[in-house]
């Protein structure tokens, strides 16, 4: 590794983007793949909300009251959205933008429920930690619609960054770009979108 060894911002959106995207992806997923099983769980299995943990939370419910862990969720898809964002170009880069965007509300929203949390004052007239958007819409549906809007976004930057056009493949300077692998970029097709 150049650097002495160092993972540093260029490495990462350049020479070791596709296996840092791949990682970042995967823990993205399975994190939203919580969500999932958790709105399982309610609406498919009709257990009661607090009973409804998802995956981890069944064995470990600690997990889910816990809002220092939602809040480090947030955070850590916070900074890798930035972090991995020079990578992107074009198309894919205002996709993942766009992510990066929805995502800062969402760490917004957790920022505030920690808050409460950590002070022990509600907003007025809740009982618990409370987010803005939590006043109109039930927690558990809401963190599952935040996970997807900006998982959706991610997975079209995601998708445009891996079949670029012959132009945006010239122009990346990542692992990803179709040349790293072999494939000639002129001979790709455009995506479509």
């Amino acid at each position: 590794m150049a650097n002495g060894g160092l993972l540093t911002p260029r490495t990462l959106n350049e020479s070791h983007h596709r296996a840092a995207l791949n990682v970042f992806m995967l823990i993205v997923l399975a994190h939203w793949a919580e969500h999932i099983v958790q709105a399982v769980q309610i609406w498919g299995l009709g257990w009661q909300r607090p009973q409804a943990r998802g995956v981890l939370g069944v064995p470990f419910p600690w997990l889910v009251s816990s809002e220092w862990l939602h809040y480090g969720y947030a955070l850590v898809m916070l900074a890798g959205l930035w972090m991995l964002r020079d990578g992107f170009t074009g198309a894919s880069r205002r996709w993942w933008l766009l992510a990066f965007g929805l995502q800062a509300w969402h760490h917004v929203e957790h920022l505030l429920l920690l808050l409460q949390a950590q002070t022990g004052r509600p907003l007025p007239g809740q009982a618990a930690p409370t987010s803005i958007l939590q006043l109109v819409a039930p927690r558990v549906e809401l963190h599952l619609f935040y996970n997807t809007v900006v998982f959706v976004p991610m997975v079209v930057a995601v998708y445009l960054h891996l079949r670029p056009s012959a132009a945006q493949a010239r122009r990346m300077r990542c692992s990803c770009r179709p040349s790293a692998a072999g494939i000639r970029p002129e001979s790709l097709p455009a995506p479509v979108v």
